[in-house]
Parts: structure tokens; C-alpha cells; sequence
């Protein structure tokens, strides 16, 4: 099992600093190599599943067993319907991995990303970030692996949560020597939808950000020759339960 600890050479406070000026930030090398490098092999073999949602608006996840089972007409309905969301601004499209669900429900034990998953809602990680986006009032990060391909993407919308319980949003970066021409970018939009700010995708950097900002995941090129692979989530501030 993979031990993680925040970087001690993090300026937290400089790094709030920057928060409460842009309601952005991004922090390099939040593990050290070793970690990042141990949790990279390990998202690529995890037992990913389409997350899409289907002609209701629900979020559906799909394996790929049950992806090969669709007829060929099966298929093409599915992959019609999903296009044509999505052009109406409607959905989003990658492999995805439900951490907190995972671990609760004991799947893949022993798998490193549990060993993620409980850090991100330690005591230590939890201060880090209450103090990072002025927030103390946090209880929980929630969070699922994702595993952008070919044609994925998530259309622009904004994180505020069925009970407006996400204060903050955040991705853990876990990809490679990528270029721009791929695609995969985190992009941040204006009043007009013109793009005001981007983002790279990068390897062991964690971005922080206010979900009430408009943002998108543009497609992923169909030329890109890697996975784009990251966790994504939001910080919370949900009552705790009664003792």
C-alpha cells in the first residue's frame, strides 16, 4: 500500500494567497516522484468504466463487458444519443473510476488508490485544505480516477452540488509529456464563453479551483496517443453525521 504525505515544501499560506486573488491555483510536485510515479502505474490498471449519461440526463457507468454486449444497432443508438447531448452542451464521456464507493464498498482491496482516497480525507489534508481556500468549515473530499480517451470530454457547466455543498474543485494530475494539440484541456470561460484561462494537463500537479467558475475538459483528440488520466472531485462541506 502506497503512503502519502504532503509535500513539506509547500508554502501554504503564499498558495492561499494566490487562491483568494484568482480562485485559482495550481501546486507542482504534491508527492514526492516515487509516489507519483507508484500511483501512475497503478490508475492504469484499474477497472474502468464508461461514465455517460443516458437519454434522461442520468449518469450512467458502463463496463466494458457490457459495452461489447450492445448489438451493433444497440451501439449505434447509444453512441447517437450521446453525440447529440453533447452538442447541446449536455454530458460529459470518459472512463472513470468511483473512488469513495469503491472503498466503502470494499472493491479492489489493497489497491493503491484507497491508500489516495483516505489521504485526501485526513486529518492533515483536510487543514491543508481549509487553509488553502479559506474554508474551515470542511468535512470531506470526494473524488473518482479519471481516464480520459480518444473523443472524451465533459461539457462546460459549473460544480456547485445538489445541496451547494462544494466549495472548492479540484484535479490530481497523473499525465505525461502532453502536448496542447491532444486536446484534454481545462478551460476557463467568460460571460461570452471565450476562453480566459487554461490548463495543461501535467503529472503530479494538483489544481484548485472556485466550480462556480464556468469550465469544460475539451475533447481529446483522436490523434492523442496517450490517456489522459487525473482525479477529480470536489472539496465539501456536508454536515457530519449525528454521533
Amino acid at each position: 500500500m502506497l503512503s502519502f504525505r504532503l509535500n513539506p515544501a509547500l508554502d501554504v499560506v503564499g498558495l492561499a494567497r494566490t487562491y483568494a486573488q484568482d480562485k485559482i491555483v495550481q501546486i507542482e510536485d504534491m508527492f514526492d516522484p516515487q509516489t507519483a510515479d507508484a500511483m501512475e502505474v497503478a490508475m492504469r490498471g484499474l477497472p474502468w468504466r464508461l461514465l455517460c449519461q443516458n437519454e434522461r440526463g442520468e449518469s450512467i457507468l458502463l463496463s466494458r463487458e457490457e459495452l461489447v454486449a450492445m448489438s451493433k444497432e444497440e451501439r449505434a443508438r447509444f453512441e447517437g444519443g450521446i453525440r447529440e447531448r453533447a452538442a447541446a452542451n449536455l454530458g460529459y464521456t470518459y472512463f472513470a473510476y468511483p473512488m469513495i464507493d469503491a472503498l466503502l464498498a470494499g472493491r479492489e482491496p489493497g489497491h493503491p488508490i484507497h491508500a489516495l482516497t483516505e489521504f485526501l480525507n485526513s486529518a492533515p489534508f483536510l487543514e491543508f485544505a481549509r487553509t488553502l481556500i479559506g474554508c474551515p468549515g470542511l468535512t470531506k473530499i470526494d473524488g473518482h480516477a479519471t481516464n480520459y480517451q480518444r473523443g472524451h470530454y465533459l461539457t462546460r457547466h459549473i460544480d456547485d452540488g445538489a445541496r451547494k455543498e462544494r466549495r472548492a474543485a479540484y484535479t490530481l494530475g497523473f499525465t505525461r509529456k502532453w502536448e496542447p494539440d491532444w486536446g484534454g484541456l481545462l478551460l476557463f470561460l467568460d460571460e461570452k464563453n471565450n476562453v480566459r484561462r487554461g490548463f495543461l494537463p501535467r503529472f503530479n500537479v494538483l489544481t484548485v479551483f472556485d466550480g462556480l467558475m464556468l469550465h469544460t475538459v475539451t475533447q481529446v483528440s483522436g490523434f492523442a496517443p496517450a490517456a489522459r488520466l487525473s482525479v477529480a472531485g470536489w472539496f465539501r462541506d456536508d454536515p457530519l453525521p449525528a454521533r
